[in-house]
């Protein structure tokens, strides 16, 4: 069987094409010396692990044997992992947006040999299709172009090279006020689909730091519209095929407006940012249906995204056996097989017809009530949960003997701190032990084998470390110690958090433009340091480390996180108002900094009653703290937040805002009426 180069890396992906006929190499010093010596453009192919259209383009094209022999003779290729390079994948994804107005993956670039892009696409059918050339003519056409006309190709990467540096610009900073606030609602609101939730049309995308922001403005304004917008759109989505409703967890997004039919890869980040909503949905409404929705997704995570180390995988592929939701489809006739007597009360609550409801299969969804369901076959409501869960349980049994879709079982710090911070908040609100537990082992699990003399790798696969961590991992990583640190204020969180802080601001910081890179000082150079300042899939490292740097400064009065924060929220907070959809964790960050955190210490939380008060209130702009016992305490009252707080025997409140501090609290009516 043939191999290439990439046989030797650890990536899911990579390995995906180890066996491709392409002599494919990994990014690194070697291939990039051998296109300087051969002077031999590179074609640049970037992708992840569960990307639909990148097997596409693999099969078609990089299986093509006549394809692949082309490719080798006039090319030297390079596969990427997006996961594991965000900064190679940041560089050309913006590349190809001047080139294209849109990106993606498969991402397609062909490379000057000193790395300059000259030619920029995503997927390419393997012959001339759709309006789109096809990739082997594409290949002849630019290795000709190469030595031809080498004063053409070298002015395309000239002007290339010129707009990613103009996309680094100063921005004119913005005064911090409430109008910024009321403006990216509104423009927000605008954008939403007033029918099914979300925002915009097909394909659908959860956005969970707008649902946010929008939870936010409605506290802070009173506005209930805002509300009533965010929870429509998150019971739309759990009632969706975009969520899991057997085995729990949501698909990356949906391909039509209403949420039915998912994009069925499943992604760590999605599941970990998204039960954050929910949670908020909880804490807002009181409505078990959210705290369902979190369980189920956390519960997921913990079943089948969990190492045995304490890490969290990073990707269920969309597709098994080669067919993109086989692993979750279901004709009819087999749920009636599966489930006897109690198929028809299943197949009522969740849609199950026997044409199906996509490409002759079902996706579960559901769009009636249960007491619907009840009057329908003249039981109790608690007897068709009783029935809906058995089913479940039963379908999830069977289905988990199928053939999965492939698993990427890389561990990414970043992604694996977002995952600690829903595993955080999930335990808040459900008091679910094995939440907090799953904190714990992961930050452990990051101490032992991704911190390295007080610097963090990225990525780490079969006992292997590696790649330097980018501004989003030590800015997660560190937001997640501070959120485990809340719960459980271990002196060690707060310090580990302060010592990796600093470290950023030291490598990271651009004091000229007011924001941080997203790579260190001493990270490999490539044609441009590149910035993230968006909030889309995945929130931005920028804003990120305003937010956990906002937090920080209130537990320690260090005045330089409150300086830097304040820097960058000013530099993106005009952008962020006009295009609030790309800036929703930042308006959260702007949000927190203009209404001033509460600052909310709970010593002794053995008075249960006031315990559930507190955690169980959507108290967004919060720095909430529960001290357990005397020893933690003492160990904490060198940091101004714990100044002057004393251990009770019985369970006490202070809650402090814009440096004035409430007498303890001991009853539920004295800490309402403070906050």
């Amino acid at each position: 069987m043939v191999q290439n180069n990439l046989i030797n890396e650890s990536s899911p992906y990579l390995l995906q094409h180890a066996q491709n006929p392409v002599n494919w190499y990994a990014w690194n010093d070697d291939a990039l010396k051998k296109a300087k010596e051969e002077n031999k453009p590179i074609f640049l192919s970037i992708g992840y692990s569960s990307c639909h259209w990148c097997h596409v383009m693999a099969h078609e094209s990089f299986e093509n044997e006549d394809i692949a022999q082309f490719m080798n003779e006039n090319f030297i290729n390079i596969k990427v992992d997006r996961e594991e390079r965000p900064d190679i994948d940041d560089i050309y994804q913006k590349v190809c947006q001047i080139a294209t107005g849109q990106g993606g993956w498969p991402l397609s670039i062909f490379l000057t040999p000193d790395q300059k892009p000259f030619y920029a696409g995503t997927y390419f059918p393997v012959l001339d299709s759709y309006g789109r050339p096809g990739f082997g003519s594409i290949c002849r056409q630019l290795s000709q172009a190469w030595k031809e006309k080498p004063k053409d190709i070298e002015n395309s990467a000239e002007r290339f090279l010129g707009a990613l540096n103009k996309a680094e610009t100063i921005q004119i900073p913005s005064k911090l006020e409430r109008i910024i606030l009321d403006e990216a609602a509104m423009n927000l609101f605008q954008l939403g689909d007033a029918t099914h939730g979300g925002f915009g049309s097909a394909p659908k995308f959860p956005n969970a730091a707008n649902i946010s922001f929008l939870f936010r403005y409605a506290k802070l304004t009173g506005l209930t519209k805002f509300n009533e917008f965010a929870l429509k759109t998150l019971k739309k989505m759990a009632n969706g095929g975009i969520f899991d409703q057997i085995g729990g967890g949501f698909s990356r997004y949906s391909t039509d407006a209403k949420w039915l039919v998912p994009h069925f890869e499943k992604m760590l980040y999605d599941n970990a940012l998204i039960p954050v909503n929910y949670a908020e949905a909880f804490q807002i409404t009181k409505d078990p249906f959210y705290l369902e929705v979190l369980q189920k997704t956390l519960d997921f995570v913990l079943r089948e995204m969990t190492s045995s180390e304490g890490g969290f995988y990073s990707a269920y592929d969309a597709d098994s056996e080669g067919v993109e939701g086989k692993y979750y489809v279901w004709k009819k006739s087999e749920i009636k097989e599966i489930l006897g007597n109690d198929a028809d009360i299943f197949c009522l609550y969740y849609d199950v017809t026997d044409g199906g409801n996509w490409e002759g299969n079902n996706i579960l969804c559901n769009n009636l009530n249960i007491s619907t369901v009840a009057f329908n076959f003249g039981i109790s409501e608690s007897e068709v949960k009783k029935k809906i869960d058995s089913c479940s349980e039963k379908l999830l049994k069977v289905r988990s003997t199928r053939i999965p879709p492939g698993l990427d079982d890389k561990i990414l710090v970043s992604w694996n701190s977002l995952m600690i911070t829903a595993f955080a908040k999930g335990y808040r609100v459900t008091g679910d032990v094995r939440y907090l537990n799953a904190t714990k082992d992961c930050i452990s699990f990051i101490e032992k084998n991704l911190l390295v003399n007080d610097k963090l790798l990225r990525t780490y696969k079969n006992g292997v470390a590696k790649i330097d961590g980018y501004l989003e991992d030590y800015s997660y990583f560190i937001n997640a110690l501070l959120d485990v640190f809340e719960i459980e204020p271990d002196e060690k969180y707060l310090k580990l958090s302060l010592k990796l802080a600093h470290h950023l601001i030291d490598h990271f910081w651009d004091s000229k433009n007011n924001s941080f890179f997203m790579t260190s000082d001493d990270h490999e150079k490539l044609i441009i340091r590149p910035k993230s300042n968006y909030d889309l899939s995945l929130p931005s490292g920028n804003s990120v480390s305003a937010f956990l740097l906002l937090r920080l400064y209130h537990l320690s009065q260090e005045q330089t996180f409150l300086e830097i924060t304040t820097k960058i929220m000013e530099s993106q907070a005009q952008m962020a108002a006009e295009n609030p959809f790309g800036f929703g964790y930042l308006l959260n960050t702007i949000s927190m900094y203009i209404q001033k955190p509460l600052e909310i210490t709970l010593i002794n939380p053995e008075n249960s009653e006031i315990y559930e008060s507190l955690v169980l209130d959507y108290l967004p702009n919060s720095i909430f703290v529960v001290v357990r016992d005397a020893s933690q305490l003492s160990a904490l009252s060198k940091y101004p937040f714990f100044t002057g707080k004393q251990f009770e025997e019985k369970t006490s409140v202070f809650v402090c805002k814009d440096f004035a501090c409430s007498l303890p609290l001991h009853t539920v009516d004295e800490i309402k009426s403070a906050l």
